[in-house]
């Protein structure tokens, strides 16, 4: 029996906490304040926040998938999901410290911590819900 042959995207959800501040040093204390309203609270705020990291390709043909899934899912939490669970994105990540940690921000620093990491070109969007009414996406 052979395999169908077409282009295939497949999805991966993980679930992360993190606190952040939307605090931009090109602008004045009141232009933050103003701008970024209660996400611009001295200590931050949290977020449960929904990462979907889609790749596509065509399936092998031997097993019918684009990735194991298992290593899929071990790459995003050792990328991600491990490094910004449960921290202060603004202190704890060095690697934000530059960043204004905005959703739109986010998804593209995890397309460029998740694209070495998988087989060229099977990276395809990177999601990020903050809240039920606030997602961004980046597909490179």
């Amino acid at each position: 029996m052979n395999s169908p042959q077409g282009l295939v995207y497949l999805t991966r959800r993980e679930r992360f906490c993190a606190a952040h501040r939307l605090d931009s040093p090109h602008l004045s204390t009141e232009e933050n304040k103003k701008l970024y309203g209660k996400c611009n609270y001295d200590n931050g705020h949290g977020h449960n926040y929904e990462l979907f990291v889609t790749i596509r390709g065509v399936p092998d043909p031997k097993t019918g998938i684009l990735v194991y899934i298992d290593e899929l899912k071990a790459i995003i939490h050792r990328v991600i999901i491990d490094r910004l669970d449960h921290r202060h994105l603004n202190f704890d990540i060095p690697e934000l410290a530059e960043v204004i940690p905005t959703a739109e921000n986010l998804v593209i620093v995890f397309w460029n911590w998740l694209e070495p990491e998988l087989p060229k070109g099977l990276l395809y969007e990177v999601k990020l819900v903050e809240t039920e009414n606030n997602t961004s996406f980046y597909r490179g």
